[in-house]
């Protein structure tokens, strides 16, 4: 697909009614690679022709080739960020719920406060890949299972069993910590 060079440049809406389809395709298929979302790509490429078109008003020669590089090059981009951020550490920012619990008292807000840093402490002593995986679980911004698979490196299928697994050795950790209540409340 391309746009025909003329001696009067296209006007932008053409030039984006043409390759919209093709710039679509090329960011769904390198998103899940790039651990990045389709439409993010997608986004970027259309900053970087409307940029080029506003240099020289002139399209790329071979639009679908261009196109097609430029998706790539921004998806390289995106695993090459990814790669060098690191997750915060410490306490996760406020979630949404925290803020029922700030509003309930003090005691409320220090007991929820220290839930989840016993909690972070579990997660960090699980074996393996499961305190990435628990982690990128338990992050605030609720990614989906297709954007921990790309963090983490591995196939979106095999995402739920080793989540069962994680989540099965937390519950057995946490369990020989914390007593279990008994009948009628007592503790065992």
């Amino acid at each position: 697909m391309t746009v025909p060079e003329e001696d009067t440049p296209a006007p932008p809406a053409a030039v984006v009614g043409a390759l919209s389809a093709l710039v679509a395709a090329e960011a769904t298929a390198e998103a899940p690679g790039a651990a990045a979302e389709a439409g993010d790509l997608e986004q970027a490429v259309w900053l970087r022709l409307l940029e080029r078109l506003d240099g020289d008003g002139v399209p790329p020669p071979d639009a679908a080739r261009w196109v097609r590089a430029a998706v790539r090059a921004e998806a390289r981009r995106t695993r090459r960020t990814a790669e060098r951020e690191r997750p915060l550490r410490g306490d996760p920012p406020a979630a949404p719920f925290a803020e029922a619990v700030s509003s309930a008292g003090p005691e409320r807000v220090a007991l929820h406060a220290e839930r989840c840093r016993a909690l972070r402490r579990a997660v960090a002593r699980t074996p393996g890949r499961c305190p990435r995986l628990l982690s990128a679980m338990l992050a605030p911004e609720d990614l989906t299972y297709r954007e921990i698979a790309g963090a983490l490196g591995i196939s979106q299928g095999s995402l739920g069993p080793m989540r069962s697994r994680c989540l099965g050795c937390l519950r057995r950790m946490l369990a020989e910590e914390v007593a279990a209540p008994g009948l009628r409340g007592r503790e065992r």
